[in-house]
């Protein structure tokens, strides 16, 4: 029996006709989609083992889909709730229950509502308890006659209330305001006119016009709403919290009000000016100021998706940063008051030795230091040093590259960031309880230039330092999508079962903090696995879990050699039937990209087993436990510029991107202070997406535009530097979805 709360459940099929026109996915894609999450099967597993079943869809649009249905789920059972509220008080009609039932924008629906939510005590109240309620619907009929004066004197004579007839007209016209404020139809005309011609208008606060500050180009600032960016209002949206400025939006303009009189009566009302008022009245106390917060709420709730969206594409690029590999590593977080804290780290990331040295002081001091240095280099033949690009790390490196001179040792410098929360965390506690927090980071650092994917793991994402906003936007939406963007880069890279953390594993889809830990604790007590299949040993890892991690986990150098591939478990026949068909062992099969071209993939299609999945299985043969991020290149910064009093306008510096947003991109140039690279400056092409044109850890090379040491700003320009040649776009590589479809057609044809 179906589960109540599943979504085939609780999506129908109207709502999966707006998911297919909301989202341009075909339909088929979306029923099934639905019945695989109903399946407990995640996004990473559906996206790359159930092809056939989703037309080869990628994982965004399995993501995509995903949130459509959160969101449908959630809107249906507010409509749920709202529906049975109406009918507890008398007042659901056919009508009224279709309209609810049909809208998909929460704003309309809550409008829907509005008439039946319970009110706090308004004018509007006050007066239906005087006995005006009557007299109100009076003046709004056509079909009765008379001055508004005159009905109120009428009926206050009628009523016998104790009131004047001013003072009934004015409790009438009252409800009035209050039942034109909760048309939904009016709410929404109103809403759309302001999305599409309302204007932002922001000013310095008190005190802060003659006043420096990051907020300053916004003193005396106006644009429309529909053209604001996200990173603008968020900017704004700061500086207002900080009391810097000062933010208002315009309201509905008075011509607009005969517009909307439409709705509500016709032009030829026989009291067509007193209702006028009320309308007026209406969209300047209660319509306008509702609709405004609305409005500030959308502006908030879009810039926070677009901010978030890019903070998990920067933080994608720098989970796949390329790795060093396994090498013995010295790493160094440098200081200057307590020295430079260096750890030793084996080929698999263990702490072998720490110890302390100076990169600043008197010459005998730098001596002792190199000594240091020397000699640990020669006890662990340490190929690489990395040193951590906080405080003091330019004189760090220029001690060790002096150093080390005329040795085959790699130096250089990366990002820290996030590697002093680990330190602080009970990760790094745990880990190392004995350790200084300076050590912890230079032990985090060392790790990451090994494997920046296995380390930066174990730091929460928001402290990774790559967003935009990252402390304004609404921190749920942002953790969810950041855990979401680790799970699926951890699950396209593939995790080494023997030898990845608890802190890995728990990414893996299907697997989760629980069963990492219980993995970790089997590896520990009966040692490492031979095999996928000895996963089914572990506590409370049952068939489940093992459908969707298994492809995911990786196991080199064991019987099995499909356990060092991406090939799923349950595929393994496909490989034997071809190895069998071939008569050769699978040994021979494997990586041979020669013999692998000259089969058909379709002869190994089954019922459910389609040509895509065929397709994956060739090209994880032909490249088994691919690693698909780049090679390790070694980066210096520019010697002699280590500070922004050494910054000098037309410089040509190296950088490291560090964070990329919508206006532009920031550059690591070794000074302390990351520098802009405005998106007017990034190429003499046009670009829209700073995304799309460039992501966070490239080497680039950047000229000082300027300098403004008071504010610490240091503009900078690639495309100054940009040569003719590089004008012309190279042509992108073809994507997996693309060399499948291209196969197809090969193979289609044949």
């Amino acid at each position: 029996m179906q589960d109540e709360s599943s979504l085939k459940n609780s999506i129908s099929d109207k709502d999966i006709s707006y998911i297919v026109s909301e989202s341009g996915v075909q339909r088929t894609t979306v029923a099934n989609l639905i019945e695989l999450f109903d399946a407990s099967m995640t996004v990473p597993f559906i996206s790359r083992y159930r092809k056939e079943k989703i037309q080869s869809a990628d994982e965004v649009v399995v993501q995509k889909i995903k949130d459509f249905c959160d969101y449908i789920s959630e809107l249906n059972s507010r409509k749920k709730t709202i529906l049975t509220t109406i009918s507890e008080q008398g007042s659901l009609t056919d009508e009224l229950r279709s309209k609810i039932e049909s809208v998909y924008s929460k704003n309309e629906l809550e409008d829907l509502y509005l008439p039946y939510k319970p009110k706090r005590r308004t004018k509007a109240s006050m007066a239906k308890e005087k006995g005006l309620l009557d007299l109100s619907q009076d003046i709004l009929r056509p079909d009765i006659q008379g001055e508004p004066k005159h009905m109120s004197l009428k009926y206050v004579k009628e009523k016998k209330l104790e009131l004047t007839p001013e003072e009934a007209l004015e409790g009438a016209g009252h409800i009035l305001a209050e039942q034109f404020s909760e048309n939904s139809e009016v709410r929404k005309k109103a809403r759309d006119f302001l999305r599409e011609n309302g204007v932002v208008i922001v000013t310095a606060a008190e005190g802060w016009a003659d006043k420096r500050s990051k907020f300053e180009k916004y003193y005396n600032f106006t644009e429309k709403i529909k053209f604001i960016p996200s990173h603008r209002y968020l900017a704004i949206a700061r500086g207002e919290r900080e009391k810097v400025l000062k933010t208002s939006i315009t309201s509905v303009k008075d011509s607009y009000c005969s517009e909307l009189s439409t709705l509500l009566y016709d032009c030829s009302h026989p009291r067509r000016m007193f209702l006028d008022k009320m309308l007026e009245d209406s969209l300047k106390r209660l319509i306008v100021p509702s609709i405004e917060l609305d409005i500030r709420l959308e502006l908030k709730k879009t810039s926070d998706v677009e901010a978030v969206e890019i903070f998990s594409k920067n933080l994608e690029s720098l989970l796949l940063s390329p790795p060093a590999g396994h090498m013995k590593v010295m790493a160094v977080d440098p200081g200057y008051r307590t020295g430079c804290k260096t750890a030793i780290i084996d080929e698999l990331g263990n702490l072998a030795e720490d110890f302390v040295f100076f990169s600043v002081g008197s010459e005998k001091a730098l001596a002792d230091s190199s000594k240091k240095i020397l000699k640990c280099i020669e006890k662990h033949s340490i190929q690489a040093i990395v040193i951590g690009n906080g405080t003091a790390s330019r004189e760090t490196e220029i001690l060790v590259k002096k150093t080390v001179e005329g040795k085959d040792i790699i130096v250089t410098v990366i990002s820290e960031a996030g590697a002093s929360v680990y330190s602080a965390s009970k990760a790094g506690r745990e880990e190392f309880p004995d350790k200084d927090l300076t050590v912890r980071g230079a032990i985090s650092i060392g790790r990451r230039f090994q494997d920046p994917l296995s380390e930066l793991v174990k730091i929460d994402p928001k402290a990774i330092g790559v967003g935009q906003y990252q402390h304004d936007v609404n921190q749920t939406l942002l953790k969810n999508k950041l855990d979401s963007v680790v799970v699926s880069v951890v699950n396209r890279v593939g995790v080494d079962l023997n030898i990845a953390s608890c802190h890995l594993l728990k990414y893996v889809s299907g697997i989760g903090e629980t069963l990492a830990k219980n993995i970790v604790d089997h590896r520990k007590n009966l040692g490492a696995f031979n095999s996928r299949k000895d996963l089914m040993n572990v506590r409370m890892y049952g068939e489940r879990a093992f459908q969707q991690s298994a492809g995911f986990l990786r196991i080199k150098g064991r019987d099995e050699p499909l356990d060092a591939t991406g090939i799923h478990p349950e595929s393994y026949f496909i490989v034997n039937q071809i190895s069998d068909d071939l008569k050769k062992p699978l040994s021979d099969l494997i990586a041979n990209i020669e013999l692998l071209s000259k089969i058909n993939p379709e002869k190994y299609t089954t019922e459910s087993f389609g040509l895509p999945t065929v397709l994956d299985i060739f090209t994880e043969l032909k490249n088994p436990g691919r690693d698909p991020r780049e090679d390790f290149q070694m980066f210096l910064f520019n010697e002699g510029v280590a500070d922004i009093s050494e910054v000098r306008t037309d410089m040509i510096l190296d950088g490291v991107v560090t964070n990329v947003t919508n206006f532009g991109v920031f550059v690591d140039i070794g000074v302390h202070i990351d520098g802009l690279v405005h998106i007017s400056e990034l190429s003499n092409s046009f670009v829209t997406k700073p995304e799309e044109f460039i992501s966070v850890g490239k080497k680039v090379k950047v000229k000082v535009v300027s300098v403004d040491e008071e504010l610490k700003r240091i503009n900078l320009s690639m495309k100054a530097l940009e040569k003719k040649s590089d004008k012309k776009k190279k042509k992108k590589k073809k994507s997996m979805a693309e060399s499948v479809e291209q196969l197809k057609k090969i193979w289609g044809s044949r």
